[in-house]
């Protein structure tokens, strides 16, 4: 059985604090998450635990995010040395980019596809990083992992996911997962 690991984390701080979207190692992590197929579970990673997140990711047969490449991997990158992009990786989103010549959100997928929405955003875990919520947080970021995990399972299923265009119409895009 390959060990397919879900991942998504979140933030310190913006983009906007830390000099632009050149300097996103600089956000720091606030929370990290991680849904293992071989452990059948999540495993929620505090800022301290950063080096046991990125050993999980390295071990990984499959590492599956939405913009993991560009976002979640360049903040794992203020944390260590190892060029993360190296590992066995499937960004949801630069495949989807790449078939459709522009970008899409998970939320579009999720409430086409399944009829959920993403729970909150980014920022709004940036905040609740300043006032100490990190429950609030990793709840977030679980949700997130979730939905990552379905639209993966379905793609691979199905060979198609369904989406909202910006004018609200349901189309559908063929995936190769």
């Amino acid at each position: 059985m390959k060990n397919i690991v879900y991942f998504d984390l979140e933030t310190q701080r913006s983009a906007d604090e830390v000099g632009g979207w050149n300097n996103i190692s600089r956000m720091g992590m606030s929370v990290g998450v991680t849904y293992s197929v071989a452990r059948g579970g999540y495993q929620i990673y505090a800022e301290k635990s950063v080096d046991d997140l990125i050993r999980e990711l390295q071990r990984a047969d499959l590492v599956v995010g939405f913009n993991n490449l560009r976002f979640d991997y360049e903040v794992l990158h203020g944390y260590t040395a190892f060029d993360l992009r190296q590992l066995p990786t499937l960004d949801m989103m630069v495949d989807l980019q790449t078939r459709l010549q522009h970008r899409l959100s998970l939320d579009s997928i999720a409430t086409a596809t399944f009829g959920v929405e993403k729970t909150a955003e980014g920022l709004q875990a940036i905040q609740w990083f300043r006032e100490g919520k990190l429950l609030e947080i990793a709840e977030y970021c679980c949700y997130d992992v979730k939905i990552t995990k379905m639209v993966h399972e379905f793609g691979a299923a199905n060979r198609q996911l369904f989406y909202n265009n910006r004018f609200g119409k349901k189309l559908s895009v063929t995936v190769d997962w």
